[in-house]
C-alpha cells in the first residue's frame, strides 16, 4: 500500500521536505562549529571532520530514489554498471597500429588525422569518432580471366572465366588471356575516401587496360615474344587511370600467365601461321637473291662506267694527238715541201711493208744468182693471215 501511494500519490519537493539543505545536494543540515554553512556543498568547516562515506552512499541513494519513477533499490550496483559501462565505452577508442599499418581516424564522418608511426592510439568513442586501419605496405593480387580453386583434397587448381578471358585482337583473332595483377596502398585517405568499392573498380579498369592493348596488337606477339611489353602497356595504363580518380593505389606489378589461341579458331589459326610461314620463306628466298644480283649489277655497272670513261679518255687523246701532229707536219711541210715529201712516203712505205714478207738481194753479192720466188709457199703464208 505505502509502495502504490509512493508511485501513483503527491510527491513532495526537495524544497517542501524536511531535513534537506537546498545548498547540499547530499541534504547535509547539521549546523557546522562556526555557526556557518560550508560553501562546498559537503558540510566542510575549518576545522570539522569529512562525512562519513556511508552516509553519503546512503544520502545519494536517497537522491536516487527520488528522482527514479516508483523508487529505486541497489543503487550502489546500478552507479557500478553506469560507470563499468562508460568505462568501455572511452576504452572502446583505443586501438594498435602495426608496421606497415596506418590508421584513419574520422570525426563525425569526415576525415581527422592520420596515425602512420606503429603504436597504440586513441580516439573518440563512436559515434564521435571511429578509426580504421589500413594495411599500406601488403601486396595485394588480383586476378582476370580465371579464379582460383581448391579440391577436397587441397590441391589448388583454376578455373576459367570466359567473359573475362577472351578478348579480341587487331588481327581479328580471339585470344585466351589470364592476368595477374599485383598492388598496394600509396594513401590510406585517398583509397578509403576517394573511391567506392576499391576492388571492384581496380578490376574494371584492369580489364579495359588489357583489352585496350591487346585490340591494338596482333595476336601472334601476343602469345609469343610480346607479353612482357603488353603487360607493361597495360600496367602503364592502369596506373594513370587510377591515379585521374584519386585512388591511392599502387600497381606494383602486371603479369601474363597464359596467353593461347581460342579452341574453337585454333584450326584456322594454324592455317593462317602456315600461309604466313610459306608467305615468309618465298620472301626471304626473294630478298636473298636480290642481295646476292644486286651488287653483281651494281658492279658490272661500275665497271662498264669506268671502261667507256677509259675508252672516251684514249679516243680524245690519240684524236688530240693526231691533230698535233698534222700541225706539226704541215707546219715541216711549208717549211721545206720536198724534204717533207719524201718523208711522208718512207714512213708510209713502212707501215705499209712492216707486215710483208720481203725478201732483199743485192745485185752484187750474187754474182748473177737466179732468183727464186716461191709463190705457192708465199700464197699460203698470205692466205693464214
Amino acid at each position: 500500500m505505502g509502495k502504490y501511494q509512493r508511485n501513483s500519490g503527491y510527491k513532495m519537493s526537495r524544497k517542501e521536505r524536511p531535513g534537506r539543505d537546498r545548498q547540499n545536494p547530499w541534504g547535509n543540515s547539521k549546523p557546522n562549529n562556526g555557526g556557518r554553512q560550508g560553501g562546498n556543498g559537503g558540510g566542510h568547516n575549518g576545522g570539522g571532520e569529512p562525512p562519513d562515506l556511508d552516509d553519503v552512499l546512503r544520502k545519494a541513494q536517497e537522491g536516487l530514489k527520488d528522482i527514479m519513477p516508483g523508487g529505486f533499490s541497489g543503487a550502489p550496483l546500478f552507479l557500478i554498471a553506469i560507470i563499468g559501462v562508460l568505462a568501455l565505452w572511452l576504452a572502446s577508442g583505443i586501438y594498435f597500429v602495426q608496421p606497415g599499418e596506418y590508421a584513419v581516424v574520422q570525426k563525425f564522418g569526415a576525415w581527422s588525422r592520420t596515425q602512420s608511426e606503429p603504436g597504440p592510439g586513441y580516439h573518440f568513442p563512436a559515434p564521435i569518432e571511429t578509426a580504421t586501419i589500413v594495411n599500406v605496405e601488403e601486396i595485394r593480387k588480383m586476378n582476370i580471366g580465371f579464379q582460383e580453386a581448391f579440391s577436397r583434397s587441397g590441391q589448388s587448381g583454376r578455373r576459367d572465366i570466359a567473359e573475362e578471358s577472351l578478348m579480341l585482337t587487331s588481327d581479328r583473332n580471339i585470344v585466351d588471356l589470364d592476368l595477374v595483377i599485383q598492388w598496394n596502398i600509396k594513401s590510406a585517405e585517398d583509397y578509403l575516401f576517394e573511391i567506392r568499392d576499391q576492388e571492384n573498380t581496380i578490376k574494371k579498369v584492369a580489364e579495359s587496360a588489357i583489352r585496350e592493348v591487346v585490340g591494338q596488337t596482333d595476336m601472334f606477339p601476343i602469345i609469343t615474344t610480346a607479353r612482357s611489353s603488353v603487360a607493361d602497356a597495360a600496367k602503364r595504363i592502369i596506373q594513370e587511370n587510377l591515379d585521374q580518380y584519386k585512388s591511392g593505389v599502387n600497381i606494383t606489378h602486371v603479369l601474363i600467365e597464359r596467353a593461347e589461341v581460342h579452341p574453337d579458331v585454333q584450326n584456322a589459326f594454324q592455317d593462317v601461321q602456315s600461309a604466313k610461314q610459306d608467305a615468309e620463306d618465298v620472301q626471304n628466298r626473294a630478298d636473298a637473291y636480290r642481295e646476292d644480283i644486286l651488287p653483281k649489277a651494281r658492279g658490272q655497272a661500275i665497271q662498264k662506267l669506268q671502261e667507256a670513261e677509259a675508252y672516251k679518255q684514249s679516243i680524245v687523246a690519240r684524236a688530240n694527238g693526231d691533230a698535233e701532229r698534222f700541225k706539226s707536219v704541215y707546219e715541216a711541210y711549208l717549211s721545206g715541201k720536198d724534204v717533207t715529201k719524201e718523208r711522208i712516203f718512207i714512213e708510209t712505205m713502212e707501215n705499209v711493208l712492216r707486215n710483208a714478207d720481203k725478201i732483199i738481194l743485192d745485185s752484187k753479192s750474187t754474182g748473177g744468182a737466179v732468183p727464186y720466188l716461191p709463190l705457192e709457199a708465199t700464197s699460203s703464208k698470205s692466205n693464214k693471215r
